[in-house]
């Protein structure tokens, strides 16, 4: 069996100011309690919970992008717990994030054909601009999108356009990780099942490790192999989905999938032709 790509062992994460001699002792509110957590080289895992479970908080320590007070983090073998940002940098790159609201995380004043180019100059993926083009559209006709979107600015597209334009900019980074975000949350249930089925596909064909954050168990049991139930900042169950799901050890994950009951599960779901996309 391969090497973890991200291997975490007693996680805190505490929202407070760091006190004491180098700032070495935390004051404030804990919300992650030693979570341990391991992603191999092309799976992909749910992160499953209520609000407020801190199942968003443990994504978002992964990547480094709020910090840990306790534990340790390492990526590809390499112990990134306290890396400083300029060395960080080079790993961004590998390391990609797919918003909620993608509105949130697409500058309005840019048109698509920046969000999507910046980064390729940002991270030398690609040196001139006919260069960055290409790629661009080939990401776009991959991701079902037509080029006339370049155009545009993020608010004359739909929520589905806006959520293609995320993976896009995800993807043409390369990553060996990508987190998402509740990424269908706001979405048509067509159109849950396109963005999914392209993120699934898009994972085959390029090896990706991701981690599925979401509450909509149905989703994490379609697309990921293994599951991590998460309360009050805790795991409290982990293992394959379909170990989990039919036959929960933790009380609280039976509790959990008695309070959302999950349909049945039409194994079609994900590869059934599905509706013409929206034009762009």
């Amino acid at each position: 069996m391969s090497e973890p790509l991200f291997e975490a062992k007693g996680i805190e994460v505490t929202y407070g100011k760091a006190s004491g001699l180098l700032g070495r002792g935390w004051k404030g509110v804990r919300v992650l309690h030693g979570v341990d957590i391991s992603i191999r080289r092309g799976e992909t895992i749910g992160i499953v919970g209520e609000s407020g479970s801190g199942k968003t908080t443990l994504g978002r320590a992964l990547l480094k992008l709020v910090p840990i007070s306790g534990g340790s983090i390492r990526f590809d073998g390499q112990d990134i717990t306290n890396m400083p940002a300029a060395a960080m940098r080079p790993l961004r790159r590998r390391m990609q994030m797919i918003f909620q609201d993608p509105m949130a995380s697409l500058n309005p004043r840019h048109s698509i054909r920046q969000i999507l180019t910046e980064p390729l100059f940002l991270h030398g993926l690609a040196k001139t601009r006919e260069e960055a083009e290409r790629q661009v559209r080939a990401i776009l006709d991959r991701v079902s999108l037509l080029p006339v979107v370049l155009d545009r600015a993020p608010h004359e597209l739909s929520g589905g356009q806006r959520q293609r334009v995320g993976i896009a900019r995800a993807v043409l980074m390369k990553p060996d990780f990508v987190l998402a975000d509740e990424i269908v949350s706001g979405l048509d249930v067509s159109t849950q099942a396109q963005v999914l089925n392209l993120l699934k596909a898009l994972s085959q064909e390029m090896g990706l490790a991701m981690a599925f954050i979401s509450h909509d168990l149905s989703v994490i049991r379609a697309v990921c192999d293994r599951v991590y139930v998460m309360r009050f900042g805790k795991v409290v169950e982990e293992g394959p989905c379909e170990t989990v799901f039919d036959a929960p050890q933790s009380s609280y994950t039976r509790l959990l999938l008695d309070a959302i009951p999950l349909p049945e599960i039409d194994p079609d779901w994900l590869t059934r032709p599905a509706p013409a996309l929206e034009p762009a």
